[in-house]
């Protein structure tokens, strides 16, 4: 009977840490964030806002990196010269669903509010705002840089 018991016990702890480890994730998608527990890996912040976030996973290793806007993702991948940049699975939320999409390929506008003030709101083909001018993701990389490069000027001005 105790055998009996110790093989129930042991397989119910397999089976609840195989659901708890949520393996139903593929290689190179976008992972679940936990909504406002995730941190930002580049401003700390907590991920908390759902139609600006972002992901950057790893393709060497699978690791998914969470940010509270896009802004964070771009120069966290530009200040710390993270080498597979290029390779890089970079997913965004679409700002009006909340679904997350290939930010290379996602369509872009830059007047939204957003966490870190950067701006910039994704959308897929099918729910991009009318009359909005659509920038596209390299364009949105120069824009989130060249704001970030003014908030540095500014800054230093500042601590003078």
């Amino acid at each position: 009977m105790r055998r009996r018991e110790f093989l129930f016990i042991a397989v119910s702890v397999l089976a609840l840490a195989a659901v708890g480890c949520g393996g139903s994730r593929k290689k190179g998608e976008p992972a679940e964030v936990h909504w406002d527990r995730d941190m930002c890996e580049r401003c700390k912040m907590v991920v908390s806002e759902r139609k600006y976030a972002a992901e950057v996973v790893d393709p060497r290793t699978d690791k998914v990196h969470y940010f509270d806007d896009l802004g964070c993702a771009v120069l966290w991948l530009k200040e710390e010269k993270i080498p597979w940049a290029k390779e890089a699975k970079i997913f965004v939320t679409d700002a009006k669903t909340g679904e997350w999409l290939d930010a290379r390929r996602a369509r872009y506008t830059d007047d939204s509010i957003t966490p870190m003030a950067y701006g910039i709101a994704a959308f897929s083909d099918k729910t991009f705002p009318k009359g909005h001018k659509a920038l596209n993701f390299d364009q949105v990389v120069r824009l989130i840089e060249k704001i970030e490069a003014k908030n540095n000027e500014r800054r230093g001005v500042e601590a003078q």
